[in-house]
């Protein structure tokens, strides 16, 4: 008789040992412990035929500089395009060196390759420590648990100082993340010229106010059609930025088929948030996404950087008024950062928008 499951034992005993799913794979495990199982989802599904495979549109920022205003309208045209049917888009020539950004992945690949009393150290599920290291930040309250670890850090409004982050990785991320915060300036100007809004009107909303940054590691999975890197969801931001290694796993759910998006050697993946398509009534959608477990020897690294506040925040968003007609009224209620981040926490990445819980 097989012996009896008791979930929260096992997850509490994983989490207990602080080593992360990175441990499990230097104990050389070739079975997955059962908490990362997912077993009411199909990892793989059918392909769309070739002829309705979707590309995300590649949008060339041009250093942020437009030789003319015929060109600042195209890219905004283009992203309009993209956020209205893709929710996502890759943007190049986007004013951040490549060099920054392949030191930026070295160094928190080498940070999740530390040994793991070093990792320990910094291991974490106090929601008010700045810096933190653990594996699944849902972990007790999703139904099935991902096949990768995070470092978590807040870097904006309240900038880390070098010596309170890890020695290994410290310098880099106060770097990149300032790069980050000035092309996700462009970028919300850029949105909200999209929206016929005033190029400052997102930013006057605080949608720049914060900057949260995860870094991913993806250890090789030995049954990787039993989990997920990171299963299906929306995020819970105003606008993530994403740099990914050339492994791949990302995929984008469209028309009922998960689509690859394949990385582009140099380019950021750039994503709507739930945050932003609720100020938006819709105009603008957060598609839901998910990242395959890595079939790969080599570890898959990624760092998402979230536009959304620390906690706590009191700040109210809904519709923006000017969006706002008799024939398109408000679809959502008011809420505060820290009143959707209880839901979307407390509800975990099961593949379900936490944005129905705000609809009107």
């Amino acid at each position: 008789m097989e012996a009896t499951y008791d979930r929260t034992s096992e997850v509490k005993a994983f989490d207990d040992t602080k080593i992360g799913v990175k441990g499990l794979v230097d104990a050389g495990i070739s079975q997955i412990p059962r908490i990362f199982h997912h077993p009411h989802t199909t990892v793989t599904n059918p392909k769309p035929s070739s002829t309705a495979m979707t590309k995300i549109p590649t949008v060339d920022l041009g250093g942020g500089v437009f030789d003319s205003t015929v060109t600042r309208e195209n890219v905004i045209e283009m992203i309009r395009n993209a956020v209205e049917r893709f929710g996502f888009f890759q943007v190049v020539n986007h004013g951040i060196p490549i060099d920054v950004m392949e030191k930026m992945k070295d160094v928190i690949r080498k940070f999740h390759e530390q040994d793991s009393e070093v990792r320990k150290k910094f291991y974490s599920r106090d929601i008010n420590k700045n810096f933190k290291y653990n594996s699944n930040f849902d972990l007790y309250s999703s139904p099935s648990a991902n096949w990768r670890d995070t470092l978590t850090c807040f870097m904006f409004p309240d900038v880390p100082k070098t010596e309170d982050l890890p020695e290994i990785c410290g310098d880099i991320m106060l770097e990149y993340s300032k790069q980050v915060m000035i092309l996700g300036e462009l970028i919300f100007e850029l949105l909200s010229e999209a929206l016929g809004l005033n190029p400052n009107h997102l930013k006057e909303m605080d949608c720049t106010k914060g900057l949260l940054m995860l870094s991913h590691y993806y250890p090789s999975c030995p049954e990787p059609d039993l989990t997920f890197g990171t299963s299906q969801h929306s995020d819970r931001s105003f606008l993530t930025i994403l740099l990914q290694d050339h492994i791949g796993g990302l995929q984008v759910l469209e028309n009922g088929y998960w689509v690859d998006v394949p990385p582009i050697q140099g380019a950021l993946l750039v994503n709507l948030g739930d945050l932003l398509q609720l100020i938006t009534n819709d105009k603008f959608v957060s598609v839901e996404h998910r990242v395959l477990a890595n079939r790969g020897e080599k570890p898959r690294i990624s760092v998402a950087t979230f536009f959304v506040h620390p906690l706590p925040s009191l700040r109210v968003y809904g519709p923006i008024k000017e969006l706002l007609s008799e024939q398109n009224p408000p679809k959502y209620r008011d809420t505060t950062i820290t009143e959707y981040t209880r839901h979307y926490m407390a509800r975990g990445l099961d593949g379900n928008s936490v944005l129905l819980d705000f609809k009107i």
